[in-house]
């Protein structure tokens, strides 16, 4: 999304502290494209659990010889197979943590699935190592300046042409996994994206601001639709966002995080990129016993938000947005096998990720089951990783997404084997980095019916009521 030698984030990154200062006038990140390329385009969602998420006590064996291992190894930790508080059947072997019952719904609906003994294949249990090693898509080397993201989006050959800014950081701050991206956009609320000042002076402003860019140069043209991308947002008005049937996000920032995503989807903006952080899984003390405690009211709140946004998405005004939906879990490795003397677990290697959405081929667990007996285990100490984690990212990125630039987007990674999680066809995968392209610009069209003062080039947002 270059234009001339500029895309609108770098505008608004080199820019937005001088445009603040003119007449107490701000300028915050927003994001927004173009109609048509919606509402028939596959949307991402990448929820990092960042701290190393115990996946041992999120899915669990319930049956066979590893359940007593399992119980051997953790004493207290250990998820009971009876009781009020019993793991959740998933496939006669594995079981899923009690507090989970939001994802188990969506798993038992066909909406979701787990993969088990997945992660970065890497031997490191630094946090910091692996999770860049994950979200710049090169275990073992720290060397690329770009994230995996970040080079999904340049090589992508079926994003639409009329498109701003395709990748949203819906926690903020913008991830490893979209570093050197000059169009993602880092936010929490789209109802912040405005144009604050004066409520008397704000429309002079505005003129004033489009009068200064009113010229032909890379910087009148960045400055025009950061502008056009300020009215667009306040036109849509997000802060009177309500979720849709029913749904009910978790009270924090996670809950508010997600809610940004499905109501950036549903002003189709032409966001097709969308992270999200949830900290506070380096659970050294006090986990909680028999599933339960800390690490249960984290899992509570994981997965009641991931069944509140597939909700929320099911049914908006007749359109299922939720059916071009993928959202993938994961975090930057597993913990420990044994649990310790404080309740808790280590920094461990294998873990479980999930993955929500319309598209999934949901209700299985996916991945080699390695086994819990200590020579089965990594290290003796750890699960280990049969199923690499970018080998479920590409199956994603060719079947979902469309991209099958894999030897750009994971350097050095071949061979690839679909497991089947997600629907659609597969293409022949493309090994020889290639040199991304810019992403597409933007093309604003203004409103002929608008002629409020300052917003002449206002973008006209179908279906928005005026």
């Amino acid at each position: 999304m270059t234009t001339n030698g500029i895309s609108r984030r770098g505008f608004l990154v080199g820019c937005s502290a001088a445009i603040a200062g003119m007449a107490g006038a701000k300028l915050t990140h927003v994001a927004f494209g173009s109609p048509d390329a919606e509402p028939n385009q596959e949307v991402l969602v990448v929820v990092f659990l960042r701290g190393g998420m115990d996946g041992l006590s999120l899915v669990a064996p319930i049956a066979g010889a590893d359940r007593g291992y399992y119980e051997a190894a953790r004493e207290r930790l250990a998820l009971p197979v009876t009781g009020d508080n019993k793991a959740l059947d998933l496939n006669g072997l594995l079981g899923l943590n009690a507090a989970a019952a939001p994802f188990h719904e969506l798993y038992q609906a066909g909406k979701a699935a787990v993969v088990h003994a997945a992660g970065l294949t890497s031997d490191t249990r630094s946090h910091f190592d692996a999770m860049q090693y994950m979200e710049l898509g090169t275990p073992g080397s720290k060397s690329n300046t770009t994230g995996w993201l970040t080079r999904h989006l340049s090589t992508a050959g079926n994003l639409p042409a009329n498109i701003i800014a395709p990748a949203v950081a819906a926690s903020g701050s913008t991830p490893t996994s979209l570093a050197g991206s000059r169009e993602a956009i880092g936010m929490t609320k789209p109802k912040d994206f405005n144009f604050n000042g004066h409520w008397f002076y704000r429309n002079w402003q505005r003129m004033a601001l489009r009068n200064m860019y009113n010229g032909t140069t890379w910087l009148h043209s960045a400055g025009t639709q950061t502008l056009d991308a300020v009215d667009v947002i306040e036109y849509a008005d997000p802060s009177n966002y309500t979720a849709e049937n029913g749904a009910i996000y978790p009270g924090n920032s996670f809950g508010t995080s997600l809610q940004t995503v499905a109501q950036m989807i549903k002003l189709q903006l032409g966001m097709r990129i969308a992270t999200i952080d949830l900290g506070g899984w380096d659970t050294h003390e006090y986990q909680g016993d028999s599933g339960t405690g800390y690490f249960a009211g984290q899992i509570t709140s994981l997965t009641q938000g991931l069944h509140a946004l597939m909700t929320d998405l099911s049914n908006s005004g007749g359109t299922d947005h939720s059916k071009r939906l993928t959202v993938v879990v994961m975090s930057e490795f597993g913990r420990s096998f044994k649990e310790n003397a404080s309740r808790g677990t280590d920094h461990g290697h294998g873990n479980a990720m999930l993955l929500v959405g319309g598209g999934i081929n949901g209700g299985q667990v996916y991945g080699q089951w390695p086994g819990l007996h200590t020579d089965q285990l990594y290290d003796r100490r750890d699960l280990e990783i049969t199923t690499d984690y970018r080998r479920v990212l590409s199956e994603i990125l060719i079947r979902k997404l469309g991209n099958p630039h894999l030897g750009t987007i994971f350097p050095g990674y071949t061979g690839y084997d679909p497991l089947g999680i997600v629907q659609g066809s597969d293409l022949t995968p493309v090994y020889t980095p290639v040199t991304p392209t810019p992403t597409p610009t933007a093309v604003a069209t203004p409103n002929p019916n608008d002629n409020n003062l300052g917003n002449k080039n206002r973008i006209y947002l179908p279906g928005v009521s005026r």
